[in-house]
């Protein structure tokens, strides 16, 4: 066994526990399913397995920590019967699944901005057992909001990640994962956000089966992991994007990072936010499983991925599918943007007859224009144009720049300018 593994004495007896825990969770729901993905085992010539977090009764694993960490709590303290959390997505779902479970009472704190299919949904789970107050715009202040309660109240705040109780819960995955397989995989594929889950299925495996690699993926925009391995510690990122809203973390925790300190930095992958828009709608069109943005990290880092995989048997945790399709049209515009097949530009067009006709004759026969608008006029006989152009095969747009170039046509690129994007786009 590493040695690394043994500065926590707690889990000497790791592996055990989350195998009672495992079969604890069957009173709530039957395992996830593992799947042997054809499509992605022939890309990648190997044994590629999708272990389906996404069918879970709340769509994530999230439901696994959550129980468990109240099953622990009601063992030690059986009148606690009041339980806390802030969240805006999967982990209240799983707090509101476990209340009803239990019977006790929750009280989830949700940012103002919620969306109200997500208030909704967690809703369903748990009908007059739930309360949702919302509170704040940002979660860090909803956050604080949820634990000034429990101070007050003496109700229990369940930690999304780090919490020793619900990192052992995450660890159900390896165990049922290393059942339905019948052997230990030779990698596992892992995303990362505040570190629970990555934790519990390194922290099974390493004393199971040590011989097993790990390889984990966090989201460009939130790389918390890559930054606390940096800093020898956890530290607070200064900004997060939050697409990825099931592994946007900005600071990983202080437990799960005493569980993953041994982690290489070279085994850290980043997945850039309009990537994973890709790898969601390559699932959704060809598989048909629909993921959330956090679900699909693990399909989304493997062809970085192809060369030490090849002829291995790997496994990837398919996280969440907790995904609201009122926001496919910006995954797919995400993912168009990435693959080189939609751009914006914005145009200096000369204000005369026949102008736009000439460079509508510049467009090649793939090339559909998707949006025009004129922003100004720039000068007496010039105007600035926004033009969103889609296109079939994204080496056209070499061509049509060169044509436009030709022509004396001033222009900019602004498909990868963040600032103008947010603006314009």
């Amino acid at each position: 066994m590493p040695t690394r593994l043994l500065h926590l004495d707690p889990m000497t007896r790791f592996s055990d526990a989350a195998r009672q825990t495992t079969a604890a969770l069957r009173a709530l729901f039957p395992e996830t399913p593992l799947q042997r993905n054809d499509h992605l085992s022939a890309r990648y010539d190997a044994e590629i397995w999708l272990k389906r977090e996404d069918l879970s009764p709340v769509r994530s694993y999230k439901l696994r920590g959550a129980f468990n960490a109240m099953r622990k709590v009601r063992a030690r303290q059986p009148d606690q019967r009041q339980f806390v959390c802030a969240s805006a997505g999967n982990h209240a779902q799983g707090v509101a699944f476990a209340c009803r479970h239990f019977g006790v009472q929750g009280v989830i704190f949700m940012p103002v901005t919620t969306p109200q299919q997500k208030i909704d949904k967690t809703r369903i789970f748990c009908g007059d057992q739930v309360r949702i107050e919302l509170t704040g715009d940002y979660f860090d202040q909803t956050l604080a909001a949820a634990q000034a309660f429990c101070a007050e109240k003496g109700a229990h705040f369940l930690s999304p990640f780090d919490d020793a109780d619900v990192i052992e819960g995450q660890a159900s995955v390896a165990v049922e994962m290393q059942d339905q397989l019948g052997r230990a995989p030779d990698m596992v594929v892992l995303p990362v956000g505040g570190g629970g889950l990555a934790s519990g299925v390194t922290g099974f495996f390493r004393q199971v089966a040590p011989q097993v690699a790990f390889r984990f993926v966090e989201p460009l925009g939130g790389a918390s992991l890559t930054a606390a391995l940096r800093g020898g510690a956890p530290v607070k990122l200064p900004r997060v994007n939050s697409f990825v809203d099931g592994a946007a973390v900005a600071r990983l925790g202080d437990r799960t990072f005493a569980m993953l300190d041994w982690v290489s930095p070279n085994h850290v992958h980043l997945a850039p936010e309009d990537r994973i828009c890709v790898t969601m709608l390559e699932m959704l069109n060809v598989e048909g499983i629909v993921l959330e943005p956090a679900g699909a990290l693990s399909v989304d880092v493997l062809p970085e991925l192809a060369e030490e995989i090849r002829g291995k048997t790997v496994v990837c945790v398919t996280s969440g599918g907790n995904f609201d399709f009122e926001r496919l049209p910006e995954v797919k515009e995400r993912a168009q943007r990435y693959s080189g097949l939609k751009k914006y530009f914005i145009l200096r067009m000369p204000q005369r007859p026949g102008a736009l006709r000439e460079f509508l004759n510049m467009l090649g026969p793939d090339d559909d224009i998707t949006r025009f608008e004129y922003l100004k006029k720039s000068a007496r006989n010039f105007g600035s144009v926004l033009i969103g152009i889609e296109t079939k095969d994204a080496n056209g747009f070499r061509d049509f720049t060169d044509r436009m170039d030709a022509a004396g046509l001033a222009f900019r690129d602004i498909t990868s300018d963040e600032a103008l994007s947010e603006f314009l786009i």
